[in-house]
């Protein structure tokens, strides 16, 4: 028999628009018995079922993370209750006959048992901050598009200025740009004039480029994509300003982040975002690496090792980890990651290379802000070449193997002594 480890707890099930409550009351003879009831999701009805909660003395609650309709639920519960809140695939129901209210009780009665594996949830101001930076992150995949629209309207066009000129939003080509959109008939001017300096070198190959007609669809379409790109530039300058305010409260452990190799001011405040700023709600930089998609799977069955591939957790943290881990293998202060790096990427390839790259930096992050120390790079120095070699023991025929793939002929000893 299970062991009751919340004798009353309530199993919740979310959806948009309301939510089934159960709670299950165990008595000292091992009997549950369960009170259901429906609430609506506005804050006056969440509040009622927190008051019905504590008329039970119902302290332990436990629901689904349901998209986003559990946040409103988490908010009125924070402060006042111990809240689990668990992943679909720790608490999905058998199929078959599967009601909302089978599932508020199936959930309750996994919690009573302590089979629930809590979600992190960080405290409020790291979340506001972390609903902050995702949405600067859409933005900025939404600039991006607006980028590739641009280039592809020019392509249309027969405007070819993107082969030559590095940056299409720069001012040379901006000018041009700006100029076949204002004079769409005007198709032999001199681009010179508006080349900046270090561009009149490729003055030739910039006519050559601009030798197309732009339509008015296409010069309409490439004004409103200019148009909303600056606008999103806009909104984005306005979020890193708002952020930088708010994110001064963890300027230490932003600080001691920056001290790592690869990682600035900005990649430091996405990740405190992203894991907060209390390492105790992880076991160990193992359990961090794991949360974050790092980790390789364990998957082996009758001696045979199956895929290791990554998780899909992390669709934030790792992708940062990775630019981070690209750039601490080109830091010339500490060459700890790059020998790593180059030893990895040998036997294994260049991106699970980087992927342990990547979770190196994160278990060093987990250390830093846990001792509060900053990264030391003396640590990860490679030995002095003082110590004299371990001596290496070869066998008859491992010497032999060893001659042959270097090249080496080798006779037997009969051959030798007649010689």
């Amino acid at each position: 028999m299970l062991k009751i480890v919340y004798p009353v707890c309530c199993g919740i099930d979310v959806h948009k628009k309301f939510i089934v409550a159960t709670i299950a009351s165990t008595n000292d003879c091992g009997i549950t018995s369960y009170k259901t009831k429906r609430f609506s999701t506005f804050t006056k009805s969440l509040r009622e079922f927190a008051d019905w909660l504590r008329i039970y003395s119902c302290f332990h609650v436990c629901m689904e993370s349901t998209g986003k309709y559990w946040i409103p639920v988490y908010n009125i519960l924070e402060n006042n209750f111990a809240v689990t809140l668990a992943h679909p695939k720790y608490v999905r129901a058998i199929r078959g006959k599967k009601t909302d209210k089978k599932d508020s009780v199936w959930i309750a009665d996994l919690h009573k048992h302590g089979l629930v594996l809590a979600s992190f949830i960080p405290p409020r101001s790291i979340r506001q901050l972390r609903d902050l930076l995702r949405y600067r992150y859409k933005l900025v995949c939404m600039k991006s598009s607006e980028k590739n629209r641009f280039h592809n309207s020019l392509t249309v066009s027969n405007i070819m200025l993107d082969n030559v000129v590095s940056d299409s939003f720069g001012k040379s080509a901006s000018a041009i740009i700006k100029h076949l959109l204002d004079n769409p008939l005007d198709t032999d001017f001199d681009p010179v004039p508006l080349l900046h300096r270090s561009m009149l070198k490729k003055q030739d190959d910039i006519r050559l480029s601009i030798d197309g007609v732009v339509s008015d669809e296409q010069a309409e379409k490439i004004s409103i994509c200019l148009q909303h790109h600056d606008h999103i530039e806009s909104c984005i300058a306005r979020i890193d300003a708002y952020v930088e305010n708010i994110s001064s409260i963890f300027s230490k452990e932003i600080g001691l982040i920056s001290s790592v190799p690869g990682i600035r001011t900005f990649s430091a405040t996405v990740i405190i975002s992203e894991i907060g700023v209390d390492m105790s709600v992880f076991h160990s930089a193992k359990h961090l690496c794991s949360w974050a998609g790092l980790t390789p799977q364990n998957n082996e069955s009758a001696g045979k090792k199956k895929s290791v591939r990554v998780s899909r957790a992390g669709v934030y943290l790792k992708p940062l980890l990775v630019q981070c881990a690209n750039a601490a293998i080109k830091d010339k202060n500490c060459s700890r990651f790059r020998n790593r790096y180059e030893s990895i990427k040998r036997r294994r390839g260049h991106k699970r290379a980087i992927i342990a790259i990547a979770r190196m930096l994160l278990t060093v992050i987990y250390h830093i802000i846990a001792k509060s120390v900053p990264f030391d790079s003396s640590i990860y120095e490679q030995p002095s070449s003082n110590h004299s070699p371990q001596s290496v023991t070869f066998s008859v025929e491992q010497a032999i193997k060893f001659l042959t793939d270097s090249g080496f002929s080798v006779l037997p000893r009969s051959v030798v002594t007649a010689a």
